[in-house]
This record gives C-alpha cells, sequence and structure tokens, in this order.
C-alpha cells in the first residue's frame, strides 16, 4: 500500500484555501465573525507551506477557530502558481 499517496495533502489554489476555511468557520456558531487572512510561507519541516492569521476572534471562539484552521492546515497544501 502507497502510504505516502494515501496521506498527501490535497493541493489547493490560495483563493480555494482561502473559501474552505471561510465556510469551515462560517458554520460554528462561536466563529461566525472571524476575520482571517492566508498567507503563503516558505515549506515548513511539518510540510506546511501557508498558514492564516485570524484577526477579530472573540474569545470564546479561538479554540474552535484554532481546531478548524488546523484541521484544514493538515488536509491541504497551497499549489504551485502555474
Amino acid at each position: 500500500m502507497d502510504f505516502e499517496r494515501l496521506f498527501a495533502k490535497t493541493p489547493a489554489t490560495l483563493a480555494e484555501i482561502k473559501d474552505r476555511v471561510g465556510y469551515a468557520l462560517a458554520r460554528h456558531p462561536l466563529c461566525r465573525n472571524v476575520q482571517f487572512d492566508i498567507v503563503s510561507v516558505p515549506r515548513t519541516s511539518r510540510g506546511g507551506n501557508w498558514t492564516i492569521s485570524l484577526q477579530a476572534v472573540d474569545p470564546r471562539a479561538l479554540w474552535e477557530a484554532s481546531d478548524i484552521v488546523t484541521d484544514i492546515q493538515a488536509a491541504y497544501d497551497l499549489a504551485a502558481a502555474a
């Protein structure tokens, strides 16, 4: 079995990642008003090449928003610009 392919992150554009994060945050009642920016960064040792800057986060929503973003970061990789 090809485990690398099984656990590989799905490539996505910056716009697709922004949409996915926005939709995921909008589904959670405490996170609906969270503002954020997606930032492309050099690839980290954990394999990520993008991060998120959360802004205007209600203190009650901080952990939920962080968990949502972590799940999305684990699943998606910023695709190289064509």
